[in-house]
């Protein structure tokens, strides 16, 4: 049976791209950390939309806790058809503040959990010569960031890994999506503390990027940045240094730079 996979399902992003998979009748296999909310988002999808929706718990930065999901839908026999690699976490804070274990763990859930992931399924999805995958990248994978450095490290990793994979695969049926939203509504900022950055940029809703996102996928898009304006901004680097941009991107992050 076909199931759409999707990390991080149960908060902002995630759970947009839930509702939306789910109203375009695809089954769904869901990922997140809370099975509370794992447990409650099942119950939503079913009565509302007449799908078939089975989850796992896990803490995707752990190596094993990404091995026992894919494990799980190779003993049930589930053709992940559709992946949407969600989890991710941000945390502003200056670089010699950090805490290391915590961007390690960023660095596992943004980096590593979605390579793993991506490998993964790609192989039945190449068998079956089928399938789409999402990655959710940012705006950031462009750019320098001052005072969230790890955190646009890991978006560009995310960036340069689809482009590369998107480019191996492209004789096939199979494509690979890299989605760059700005900011947008969710629970991101307030874990991530930069308010800031909310502050002087308005976001949009989750619900428009994952929908913005979906009609590129089927497309077979490569790359979507979200907005005009983040469109611009993606292109910065082509025509001024890259320190200016890490200037002007570091204004955006944190007050009084």
């Amino acid at each position: 049976m076909k199931y759409t996979l999707i990390t991080g399902a149960t908060g902002g992003l995630g759970k947009s791209f839930c509702e939306i998979y789910a109203k375009n009748s695809n089954n769904l296999f869901l990922v997140s950390s809370s099975e509370n909310k794992l447990i409650d988002l099942k119950k939503h999808l079913q009565e509302k939309y007449s799908v078939t929706v089975d989850y796992l718990a896990a803490d995707l930065s752990k190596v094993e806790e990404c091995k026992k999901v894919f494990n799980y839908t190779e003993e049930k026999g589930y053709f992940i058809n559709n992946l949407v690699n969600g989890a991710g976490f941000g945390d502003r804070t200056d670089f010699k503040d950090m805490d290391a274990d915590l961007q390690m763990n960023m660095i596992a859930v943004n980096c590593s959990a979605l390579f793993y992931f991506t490998r993964s399924y790609l192989t039945r999805m190449l068998e079956e010569n089928e399938g789409h995958i999402i990655n959710v990248g940012s705006l950031a994978g462009f750019v320098p960031g001052p005072y969230m450095a790890t955190y646009h490290a890991s978006k560009a990793f995310v960036l340069n890994l689809g482009e590369s994979v998107s480019h191996e695969i492209r004789k096939t049926k199979v494509k690979l999506l890299t989605l760059c939203p700005g900011p947008f509504d969710s629970g991101f900022v307030k874990k991530a503390g930069n308010d800031w950055t909310f502050k002087k940029i308005k976001p949009v809703s989750a619900e428009k990027v994952a929908e913005f996102a979906y009609k590129k996928s089927i497309k077979g898009k490569r790359v979507a940045v979200v907005g005009l304006k983040n469109k611009l901004t993606a292109f910065a680097p082509r025509f001024f240094s890259r320190k200016f941009v890490a200037a002007m991107s570091a204004k955006t992050l944190k007050k009084g730079d």
